[in-house]
């Protein structure tokens, strides 16, 4: 049995936020886990080509923008799923952060960080 808190793990700074991953590929579990936060006011050009990813909102508000400009609203107790390897853009609302729980699979390895940049999609 695997039990672990926020407290028991460091968080990452992934670009424009932290996220705290409470299970990887070491554990074992075919999946990972991550606490997120995203900064209120950033607007982050994401992509993962090696993993399909589900993100569920337990507070603060955003939204998540599909490379064609289709736009969804992100509030506690919505789920979004980006089952295609979607390229995105994953916005927190200029008055909050945007708290997620993050589930991979396969397993991310724990350690990645994004490039955040002007000209593409940052990626792992």
């Amino acid at each position: 049995m695997i039990v672990r808190s926020l407290d028991d793990v460091a968080p990452v700074e992934w670009g424009n936020g932290l996220s705290t991953r409470l299970l990887t590929k070491p554990d074992g579990m075919g999946f990972a886990v991550a606490d997120t936060l995203v900064r209120k006011g950033t607007s982050s050009a994401l992509q993962y080509r090696n993993h399909l990813e589900a993100c569920y909102c337990i507070s603060g508000s955003g939204e998540v923008v599909e490379k064609d400009g289709t736009r969804h609203k992100i509030t506690p107790g919505t789920i979004y799923a980006l089952d295609e390897h979607d390229a995105h853009y994953l916005v927190a609302s200029d008055h909050e952060d945007l708290h997620l729980v993050s589930i991979w699979n396969p397993p991310i390895n724990g350690d990645e960080r994004h490039t955040l940049s002007e000209d593409g999609f940052s990626q792992y």
